[in-house]
């Protein structure tokens, strides 16, 4: 091993050993119940919940991407399923042409009401119930504080990228 790298502590590597099993078990867990309560993955879920949650039920691809964690070809990809499901409509943005926007139809907003409930019990169950309300607060804090030092991070990435 290299002597001039800060290795984590016992107690770093144990906090980072249970935040993995976190940020990948836990989206495995959660596609899992929606794949077979309502047959959508957790992404997919993500997307229509954003969009019932968003002015008008209509949102810019490109914000929509953002605020999902997704590449703009793959939200199209999805956008043309939901599409052809009858859950999106995608218009050209009147106020800037450059931009496309996506509206949840009545039939997209019936599959979020329709996947919410097992969705909301699988995310208390797994995530809220296992913690006190000070231990609620806490982790809000903690990762607040993680989740602001990554999207800074992915902007920088993003600024770095050559043309």
């Amino acid at each position: 091993m290299d002597e001039s790298t800060p290795w984590l502590d016992a107690e770093q590597q144990a906090l980072w050993q249970d935040l993995l099993t976190v940020v990948i078990a836990l989206p495995t867990a959660l596609d899992r119940q929606l794949q077979r309560d309502a047959g959508i993955s957790n992404f997919e879920y993500s997307v229509l919940a954003r969009l019932s949650m968003a002015d008008e039920e209509t949102m810019r691809l490109s914000e929509l991407a953002r605020v999902c964690n997704s590449t703009l070809p793959r939200l199209s990809k999805l956008m043309d399923r939901f599409e052809t499901r009858a859950w999106i409509v995608r218009r050209i943005d009147p106020g800037d042409g450059r931009y496309t926007l996506a509206t949840l139809t009545g039939e997209g907003r019936q599959k979020v009401v329709d996947s919410a409930p097992g969705h909301v019990e699988q995310v208390r169950r797994l995530v809220f119930d296992p913690l006190t309300p000070a231990q609620r607060r806490h982790l809000g804090v903690a990762l607040s504080g993680i989740a602001e030092t990554v999207r800074r991070e992915a902007l920088i990435g993003k600024l770095q990228v050559a043309p």
